[in-house]
């Protein structure tokens, strides 16, 4: 939920609903007005909208009964923060070393996908193995 707040924040201010973004530490408008804010016609926030959505579907999803025990929905789950992670480290490099500025809200929402991910792979430690075929 953290996440799409964060998200949804981000998205606001890119399509112009906010005017200025409040960030104590760090360029984020600098990052926002960048070219690589944007991904295939999208701000890259509202991507971390749909990517935090799933993510809440997923985990939902497996806390319902009939998948409780699924090793599956526990798979998805660290494929998908999987790759949110690869994602976030894209985009943190880009920061880091071709914008030249650090949006503290960008590293707020990547620590959190590195979380979701730590909690995604022990869950799925906990989980049978599949048998041998």
């Amino acid at each position: 939920m953290l996440g799409i707040l964060v998200a949804s924040y981000l998205t606001l201010y890119k399509v112009g609903a906010i005017a200025e973004l409040v960030c104590r530490t760090g360029s984020c408008e600098t990052v926002q007005l960048s070219r690589w804010a944007t991904f295939l016609g999208l701000p890259v926030a509202a991507w971390g909208i749909v990517f935090y959505v799933v993510l809440l579907a997923l985990a939902l999803t497996g806390l319902q009964s009939r998948f409780i025990d699924s090793r599956a929905v526990s798979m998805a789950l660290v494929v998908w923060t999987g790759w949110g992670v690869l994602f976030s480290a894209w985009l943190t490099y880009l920061e880091l070393f071709v914008i030249d500025a650090i949006c503290q809200w960008c590293v707020v929402s990547a620590v959190l996908v590195v979380i979701a991910f730590v909690f995604s792979a022990l869950d799925l430690r906990t989980r049978p193995a599949l048998p041998a075929t």
